[in-house]
């Protein structure tokens, strides 16, 4: 289990479970100060967040019992972190280590203390999650809000709100007035309504998760109790993927930590913005430096890519930011011919079983599995997915498309959901064997869920004998996958009963409000059910559940964070990019993270039945720069 809970000494500690760090990386790893860290892609931006969490803990430079608090964009970059220091540390270290997303840490504050702030920004404690999209702004705007009142403007005033911009700039844009806005625009009017309307107006309030961002802000600067609380609870703060930071979360942070004695780090790569369209900040590492003082530190070491792939990525990297330094592959090359091609094919049917005969081969060549390939795609997975799934499976190779819905959730969203987790681990214990990991899974997700302390061993034992009575129940009960959505989701609910739903909601607040663990589990259940098709055993649907053995197709945007033996880019064409000239730096940015998923080759496809490729010249321009050939493919 890593380091024992004894402190060691600054000047004695070490990496834990890696050989060694970049002198940069070990410098960050130790720093006292605020530091902004330009990471690039696979140079171990998890794995640095992780040591310095071990060194923070270990050395008592974050100090019991104060804490470590870390946010990041997505559940699974949450997850990951907490479970790499969970690896590195020991328990009693390890949780004084709080990870979790923006959006989640903001949640968790408007459920504490909501009910402090002002009475025109209070949301009702049972409020609801939405969503709201471009088309419910326009019907806000021009049929439900009205005219507003003489003395501010006109309803023609209103039509000239443009939908696209509305929630960006007035909705949730700048902090929110304690007493509202003395002499407002129309577009202020209009956002002020909406945030009435949403607050007080309905039969409970409903919030969206900007809004939620804004009212903890809020909060914490009206309520100096609460906001001196998380000071003095949070030594040292991490924020990953900071390049796609909201001005929102940006606020959030400053109001909270600005002149304190909280150490920040922050980790992110400028060329990877790829959610501008989500309100990131256009430039995010300047306003932190410039309010914060902190110090740029760069990492230089590409653990993921070969000295190939490496090379043509900084041709891409240098359109994005002419200063980009070149990164040093710390990976050897293992493939023969071209590391990074495109594929001109006549037909979508020809290429779908081209590249399915591709990875085939591949796979006994290199001796690799389904998933250590990925199929990428700009957008519309289902349509692609159509054409190629049937010459994948004529192939022998499953393909799945994570970016397919189940029930009211994309399939790869689910698979990262805690509860969607939980009820896996516990399945794999009751109805495989060995069993040992999967135990520790579940031994340590429920002394989470009991609140079991870490030296308190005849708790543990206690729990590890109900564990061990409740998946023999289970198994006894359950000798078979489910075979109708009645049993799958009664196996569902029972694993819940058993963990606690309550306790499941109390550790993870999104489940709190809005139905969202309902559909959650619903669509595990749906998902559960569709794995068990056939004769087959526990263990496998279990694998199908997971994806286990089987490519998966995805968007760009999904892609971010993962990484892959081989991927290939379905679609370099006009028809998908679209939108490129829009926004031709976060185009090339989403580019770049296609491209840096790839630890040994790229393959871009291209198939003129689906469109030019006049609009994306520039993006060929770069390929062609880099020396990387088309190919055409009969």
């Amino acid at each position: 289990m890593g380091v024992l809970s004894r402190r060691v000494r600054p000047e004695d500690w070490k990496p834990v479970g890696v050989a060694a760090l970049e002198a940069n990386a070990l410098d960050v790893v130790r720093a006292t100060d605020h530091r902004s860290v330009i990471a690039g892609p696979g140079a171990g931006k998890t794995e640095l967040l992780a040591q310095r969490a071990a060194y923070l803990l270990q050395t008592g430079a974050s100090p019991a019992p104060r804490r470590i608090l870390a946010i990041s964009f997505k559940r699974d970059a949450a997850t990951n972190l907490a479970a790499r220091v969970r690896q590195r540390c020991h328990r009693s270290h390890a949780q004084r280590f709080d990870s979790m997303t923006f959006d989640a840490f903001a949640k968790g504050l408007v459920d504490r203390f909501g009910q402090a702030l002002p009475k025109r920004w209070r949301p009702r404690p049972d409020y609801d999650i939405m969503f709201p999209g471009d088309r419910d702004y326009r019907v806000f705007l021009y049929q439900q809000v009205g005219a507003p009142p003489a003395s501010v403007g006109t309803y023609a005033d209103l039509q000239t709100i443009s939908v696209k911009t509305f929630e960006r700039r007035y909705l949730v844009g700048s902090p929110l007035p304690v007493d509202g806005l003395w002499n407002p625009t129309p577009a202020q009017w209009a956002a002020d309504r909406f945030w009435q309307m949403s607050l007080h107006e309905g039969r409970k309030s409903v919030l969206s998760f900007p809004m939620i961002g804004r009212l903890a802000e809020l909060l914490l600067r009206v309520n100096p109790m609460a906001r001196d609380a998380l000071r003095l609870t949070y030594s040292h703060l991490f924020m990953d993927e900071f390049q796609d930071t909201t001005q929102i979360q940006y606020d959030l942070v400053r109001t909270i930590f600005l002149g304190t004695n909280t150490v920040i780090t922050a980790v992110g790569d400028n060329k990877q913005q790829i959610m501008r369209w989500a309100m990131a900040m256009d430039d995010p590492f300047t306003a932190f430096d410039g309010d914060f003082g902190a110090k740029r530190t760069s990492l230089y070491n590409n653990y993921r890519s070969s000295p190939e792939l490496v090379r043509i990525q900084h041709v891409l990297a240098q359109a994005l930011d002419a200063r980009a330094v070149a990164p040093v592959s710390k990976t050897a090359g293992t493939i023969a011919g071209d590391s990074c091609a495109i594929w001109d094919f006549s037909t979508p049917e020809i290429e779908a079983k081209r590249l399915a005969a591709f990875v085939a081969t591949e796979m006994k060549t290199h001796t690799l599995g389904p998933r250590d390939f990925v199929l990428l795609v700009r957008q519309k997975a289902n349509e692609y997915a159509a054409v190629l799934e049937p010459a994948f499976v004529a192939a022998g190779i499953p393909l799945r498309n994570e970016a397919g819905m189940v029930g009211s959730i994309a399939l790869q969203d689910l698979l990262v959901e805690a509860a969607s987790e939980l009820i896996v681990a516990v399945l794999r214990l009751a109805m495989t064997a060995p069993a040992g990991r999967h135990w520790t899974v579940c031994q340590e997700a429920l002394n989470t869920l009991r609140g079991v302390a870490p030296d308190d061993e005849v708790a543990q034992a206690r729990l590890a004998q109900e564990l061990d009575a409740y998946v023999l129940k289970l198994s006894a009960t359950h000798p078979n996958p489910p075979k109708s959505k009645v049993v799958s989701r009664s196996i569902v609910d029972n694993i819940l009963g058993f963990v606690g739903r309550e306790r499941v909601i109390a550790v993870h607040p999104a489940y709190g409000q809005g139905g969202w663990l309902e559909k959650v589990l619903d669509s595990a259940a749906e998902h559960l059910l569709m794995s068990s098709v056939g004769d087959i055993e526990w263990p496998s649907a279990l694998d199908t559940y997971e994806g286990t053995h089987a490519t998966p197709l995805m968007t760009i945007h999904k892609s971010k964070g993962l990484e892959y033996h081989s991927v290939i880019f379905v679609g370099l064409d006009d028809g998908a990019w679209w939108s490129f000239s829009n926004d031709q730096i976060e185009a090339t940015a989403g580019f770049f993270v296609a491209f840096t998923r790839a630890k040994q080759r790229v393959v871009f496809t291209y198939c003129a039945q689906r469109g030019t490729r006049t609009k994306i010249a520039t993006l060929y321009q770069l390929l062609k720069k880099a020396g990387v050939k088309s190919i055409h493919v009969a």
